[in-house]
């Protein structure tokens, strides 16, 4: 199961984690189809002397696409970046009550921040049917720009089910009961 070990899973956070987990391992082989759309760039530019603009915004669709959809798992399984050098020196108890505030004061704000601006975002691209200003673009402009708000739901899932384990290992809640 997820990290960090000292936080215990409770009903919900495993339903969760399992879910974000799926989505996590199910979203690893885009990097190799990214790798693939790399490949063939490459050799019809270097090769072939050809370059194509669709590949191009391809790459950069799959790559936003990975990362975005990628960050909840990451997050589910404690591989994000932090400060490790003072964060392992901390009782987990400690640890406990930074994540809790951490969640609390920043990562909370900042999902809803997010969400709250890029939905606009998101139906105004949809309602003009944007598409690609390059020509021979890829059309559909509105769709990778949803990825952004879906992402950050995704990640809002990862976050309460982070919290839900943090208030179980500081207030005691039962295993079961959540």
């Amino acid at each position: 199961m997820s990290n960090p070990q000292y936080l215990p899973n409770t009903l919900w956070s495993t339903r969760i984690d399992r879910f974000i987990g799926a989505i996590g391992r199910g979203l690893s082989g885009i990097w190799l189809v990214l790798l693939g759309v790399i490949v063939v760039n490459v050799v019809l530019r270097y090769v072939l002397s050809e370059g194509r603009i669709e590949l191009e915004e391809l790459q950069w669709h799959l790559y936003s696409f990975g990362f975005l959809l990628g960050l909840s798992y990451a997050y589910q399984e404690d591989s994000h970046i932090r400060v490790d050098v003072l964060h392992e020196r901390f009782s987990p108890r400690h640890k406990a009550w930074i994540e809790l505030y951490g969640i609390l004061l920043f990562l909370l704000p900042f999902i809803t921040l997010i969400l709250v601006y890029s939905l606009p975002f998101v139906a105004s691209s949809f309602a003009l049917g944007e598409t690609s200003p390059s020509p021979g673009g890829l059309p559909y402009r509105w769709l990778i720009k949803s990825i952004l708000p879906i992402s950050f739901v995704l990640m809002l899932l990862a976050v309460i089910s982070r919290l839900i384990r943090v208030w179980s290992f500081l207030f005691g809640v039962p295993r079961g009961s959540q």
